[in-house]
């Protein structure tokens, strides 16, 4: 881990697209300020891993669950969306 000091109006920047910004120190606290392109998310940490929790939930499905997809679609061919993009 790089550790740097920095006083306010400093700033650090992350390769040619992101430049994060001391912005106030006060008592315990640092404000910091983060410019990035709009295509680059950027996360408090507590918020990224609840994000990333609820993806990996809904992304995993249980035995039954895809089982029951799978009856859903039996004898029906493979639904329409799937069909349409593949023509």
């Amino acid at each position: 881990m790089l550790v740097l000091s920095r006083k306010t109006g400093e700033s650090i920047l992350i390769g040619d697209d992101i430049e994060v910004v001391i912005t106030s120190v006060e008592q315990n606290k640092v404000k910091v300020g983060i410019k990035s392109p709009p295509h680059i998310p950027i996360y408090r940490e507590e918020l990224y891993r609840k994000i990333r929790e609820e993806n990996l939930r809904a992304a995993s499905i249980g035995k039954d669950e895809f089982d029951d997809i799978m009856a859903k679609y039996a004898g029906e061919g493979r639904p329409e969306s799937i069909e349409d993009e593949n023509s």
